[in-house]
């Protein structure tokens, strides 16, 4: 089961203790989970019978008993604990089984993995400074909320169509973006986007860093921060990373191709076990909740962030237990599942790159 599972479990035991007449209030558009902090019980923790004692006019704690009965006996749930205030603290599976469940999501899922449809059916529009990093962080929010299911609107405060032109070259097109909203009158209120600018055009920062490197240097710093477009987003290192964060996704794509060749395929239903895998397994996991929170927050930075970690687990990972045979060694169960593993960091990290604009090689 993963985090988003989870969330989705929780939120249908809130409806169904409603319809029962169990719980009288009103049923939240979404339920958060989030992992349990050092110290605390469990995997996940959720405070939603915190939130919902004042509407139900019920103490918290008989609320998370409420919600408690109609959770505990669900698949994939090893244990579920009432702490505190009255916080519903979860202990998944079998930890084979919650890794093996991501793998499979990933491998189903590909590319779209992590998406979903917390923002269905809204509207929402946006209003961004006439300059080049307001407008490629516009559109990234713009990409984040739509594959979260909002329809998103997008304008200009007095672009000239020289700025449109270089912004097209940047993969932004001008004005309405994502699925145009239905007609309504007076319109939604538009929201603004205004990051510290750039501080350079966008022909600028193209003709010497291209479009990924541009994309990632405006989108990498939190918008309160100052974007670095120095060379170093064009170095092939360590010391980048972009290049750290293609370069994995790369190396998963290779992997796949080594293994081909070698005559064998990845197996997702024997997880991979061990303290170097662990990480890289959480990461894959947390991918949907990060791009949720990103959306929510109108923050790609988050989502940038978390394919670093994404990036420098799957290096550890594959350091310490490479999913091709070496020398004489004939591939086994192990290296089946470390390449189902490898595989799955791989798609994430070119999903996670494709929302923010930016593309994934297969080869560097």
């Amino acid at each position: 089961m993963t985090p988003a599972d989870l969330s989705r479990t929780v939120l249908r035991a809130v409806r169904r203790a409603v319809d029962e007449n169990a719980l009288r209030a009103p049923v939240p558009a979404r339920v958060r989970v989030e992992r349990t902090r050092p110290g605390g019980s469990g995997d996940y923790a959720c405070a939603v019978a915190l939130q919902l004692a004042g509407p139900a006019r019920l103490p918290a704690l008989e609320v998370a008993r409420i919600l408690h009965e109609r959770v505990a006996a669900e698949p994939g749930i090893g244990r579920v604990e009432i702490t505190g205030p009255g916080f519903l603290s979860f202990t998944l599976g079998a930890p084979a089984d919650s890794d093996r469940a991501v793998l499979h999501a990933v491998r189903e899922q590909g590319s779209v993995y992590g998406h979903g449809g917390a923002f269905g059916g809204e509207e929402i529009r946006f209003l961004h400074a006439p300059e080049v990093r307001a407008a490629v962080t516009a559109d990234a929010v713009r990409r984040l909320l739509t594959a979260q299911g909002a329809r998103v609107r997008i304008s200009c405060e007095g672009a000239g169509e020289a700025d449109r032109t270089e912004w097209s070259r940047l993969g932004v097109t001008a004005d309405a973006h994502g699925t145009s909203p239905a007609a309504r009158n007076p319109p939604a209120p538009s929201t603004p986007i205004r990051p510290v600018p750039a501080g350079a055009t966008a022909g600028e920062l193209l003709e010497r860093l291209g479009v990924d490197a541009t994309r990632w240097g405006l989108l990498r710093p939190a918008v309160h921060d100052r974007a670095r477009l120095g060379d170093g987003l064009l170095v092939q290192g360590e010391a980048n990373p972009l290049f750290q964060v293609r370069y994995a996704h790369a190396r998963a794509r290779a992997l796949t191709r080594g293994a081909a060749a070698l005559g064998f395929t990845s197996a997702p239903d024997a997880a991979p076990h061990g303290s170097a895998a662990r990480p890289l397994l959480d990461l894959l996991a947390d991918h949907p909740g990060v791009l949720l929170a990103a959306a929510r927050h109108r923050a790609p930075d988050r989502v940038a962030r978390h394919l670093e970690a994404v990036a420098h687990a799957f290096f550890d990972f594959h350091d310490c237990c490479s999913p091709l045979p070496s020398g004489d060694e004939k591939p086994s169960a192990a290296h089946r599942s470390r390449l189902a593993l490898a595989e799955a960091a791989g798609t994430v990290l070119a999903g996670g790159l494709s929302l923010l604009g930016i593309s994934a090689p297969a080869h560097l």
